[in-house]
């Protein structure tokens, strides 16, 4: 069974910037595409279905890093040591909330946008950005 954990989350200050790890375990991560969602604050309890999109990275090394992330975010990740890793710079409080790491097993190419095509979430970890 494949497990996500996500870490480095906090509280900082707009403009600052954070790195968030999310470390698998359980499965090798062989042909899975990975992504990172955020639950807005107050929804992080309103189901997978109300999380947006950050960033993606299909099994075969695409990746994508949607609408307002562009520019400021980042990902990347290790498929040796089943790490992943998003960059957030440049942060603003619209950026708060809760980020999750998510894992499914993918045809080529493959980037889900949407959270419900992904079977494999993490706890999330939760980013306050003040002004």
């Amino acid at each position: 069974q494949l497990r996500l954990v996500e870490s480095g989350g906090g509280s900082v200050q707009s403009g600052e910037s954070l790195t968030l790890s999310c470390v698998a375990s359980g499965s090798s991560l062989d042909e899975h595409a990975t992504a990172w969602f955020r639950a807005a604050p107050g929804k992080e309890t309103w189901g997978v279905s109300e999380r947006e999109g950050v960033a993606c990275t299909s099994n075969d090394g695409f990746t994508d890093i949607y609408g307002p992330n562009y520019g400021r975010f980042s990902v990347s990740r290790d498929m040796d040591k089943k790490t992943m890793t998003l960059q957030m710079n440049n942060l603003k409080p619209g950026d708060s909330g809760t980020y999750y790491c998510a894992v499914e097993l993918a045809p080529t190419g493959w980037c889900g946008a949407r959270p419900t095509g992904w079977r494999y979430w993490g706890r999330g970890t939760k980013v306050t950005v003040s002004e």
